[in-house]
């Protein structure tokens, strides 16, 4: 038995470095053809980008085609550098298969992302470049990216929000640019010693010589509540989406201004305070009771 060992570690020996030169070039073969490969990878993606452009296919679809492409290639070169290692791909895949039912239960979450992607690609509930505000968590910013499992917003604060497809396509959510133009509404308190009718024909006038006010569509200045302080107006106009939030900030600025030059006083929560003063009665019990 010993000589048998003493054999077989002679054997082992003696073959060590071929078998570690073999390996050796293996390695380094396979470390070539991942590099090359993903030079291929990358062209064949840059080639079907450009196809899909100049055919003017929706950002969204490209980019989840992109990154479906990315990973189907990336899998075929994982598994054509694992066959170069002795391991049967057919084999590899019949193990998978086996445990198709285990596999798709533990990615149950990235299959309903994946499903998701598809939807919102199908459906289009929001293109790439829109603005979106998903009602469950409240999470909004421009669509910059639909990949093949998750949705990437950015903020107006420059932040990356990253949302699962799945959530985007079961959950409810408002696309604010879809349409091209937007509705703004603002509101303004004056007192109630203020001329309404003034203070009506002054706002109207402002919202005339704005330029950015859309012409063709209601400018509307109306008594929308008379509350505790003052009379509350309702001012009312269109604006294109990417004037919309300038637009919002310049004619709340105007507004007030406008109030000012017309002589009408924007009201403050404020309350007034009555102290009844004791009758002469109360104060002769009060000295009866001393």
């Amino acid at each position: 038995m010993d000589n048998i060992n003493y054999g077989l570690i002679e054997k082992f020996l003696e073959e060590l470095p071929e078998n570690a030169m073999r390996l050796g070039m293996r390695v380094l073969l396979a470390l070539l053809v991942f590099f090359i490969g993903r030079q291929l990878i990358k062209i064949v993606r840059k080639v079907v980008k450009n196809a899909l452009f100049k055919m003017h296919t929706d950002v969204g679809v490209c980019q989840f085609l992109d990154s479906f492409i990315k990973i189907g290639l990336y899998v075929v070169l994982l598994f054509s550098i694992a066959s170069g290692f002795g391991l049967d791909a057919a084999s590899i895949l019949a193990v998978l298969g086996s445990a198709g039912v285990a596999i798709g239960l533990a990615l149950q979450g990235s299959l309903s992302n994946l499903a998701g992607g598809v939807l919102i690609l199908i459906l289009k509930p929001f293109r790439v470049g829109d603005y979106i505000i998903e009602d469950t968590n409240k999470n909004e910013g421009t669509v910059t990216e639909i990949q093949i499992f998750y949705t990437k917003l950015t903020t107006v604060d420059n932040s990356i929000i990253v949302l699962p497809n799945g959530s985007l396509a079961n959950a409810s959510l408002t696309n604010i640019s879809n349409n091209p133009d937007r509705r703004l509404d603002l509101k303004v308190r004056i007192s109630y010693d203020s001329d309404l009718r003034l203070a009506k024909e002054a706002l109207l006038q402002m919202l005339d010589e704005d330029m950015k006010v859309i012409r063709e569509k209601e400018r509307l200045v109306f008594a929308e509540e008379l509350g505790e302080s003052g009379v509350v107006l309702g001012i009312r106009c269109w604006l294109s989406k990417e004037d919309f939030w300038e637009g919002k900030w310049r004619l709340t600025e105007t507004v007030k201004y406008c109030l000012e030059e017309n002589g009408i006083r924007i009201a403050y929560p404020q309350r007034e305070i009555y102290l009844a003063s004791k009758t002469q009665e109360a104060c002769n019990r009060e000295s009866e009771n001393l």
